[in-house]
């Protein structure tokens, strides 16, 4: 599939990251609390992507649209919260953003030179703070998963995605 056919209308967010390795695993974090406090409709796929690597290419040939969540290091204070666009994000292999970045990078730049990558893609996610052998967030990291799943939903908003509180769900 080129970029010049039609896909169909598919929105996959993708969360990041190795849970072994404190902040590395803050995509996973945040993706997990999408899934628990979030409504989203049925044409957004929510994706444990963890370190797959090349396995993520056909799923983000396929779709229109890719979120990624991520803790990615762009040398702001710890938990700095970020939106990256699409020209934002690294296809090439001379920029190391996080441990896994690097199989991304390559995913991002084959579907690209492929032009399979989907038109709308953009990553949400923040600064970490400490990244080591640990099955836990730093409480910097931690303290912005709310947040950064707002960036999220806002970012699937702007992209015609309505999404609402799971708790508003529980009470219509």
């Amino acid at each position: 599939m080129s970029m010049n056919e039609p896909r169909a209308a598919r929105t996959l967010v993708i969360g990041l990251g190795n849970p072994l390795m404190g902040d590395d695993g803050f995509g996973l974090a945040v993706l997990a609390r999408l899934r628990r406090d979030w409504v989203l409709p049925p044409e957004v796929e929510l994706v444990d992507g963890g370190t797959w690597g090349m396995r993520l290419l056909p799923l983000i040939e396929e779709a229109s649209q890719v979120l990624l969540l991520d803790a990615v290091d762009r040398g702001a204070p710890p938990g700095t919260p970020f939106l990256l666009e699409a020209d934002e994000l690294p296809r090439g292999l001379a920029l190391k953003l996080s441990p896994h970045q690097i199989d991304l990078r390559e995913v991002l730049a084959l579907a690209a030179l492929r032009e399979t990558l989907p038109a709308e893609l953009a990553a949400a996610g923040a600064q970490p703070a400490e990244i080591g052998m640990t099955t836990r967030l730093s409480d910097t990291l931690a303290a912005r998963v709310d947040e950064v799943a707002r960036l999220a939903v806002r970012r699937l908003g702007r992209w015609g995605h309505a999404c609402r509180p799971a708790e508003a769900a529980a009470v219509a």
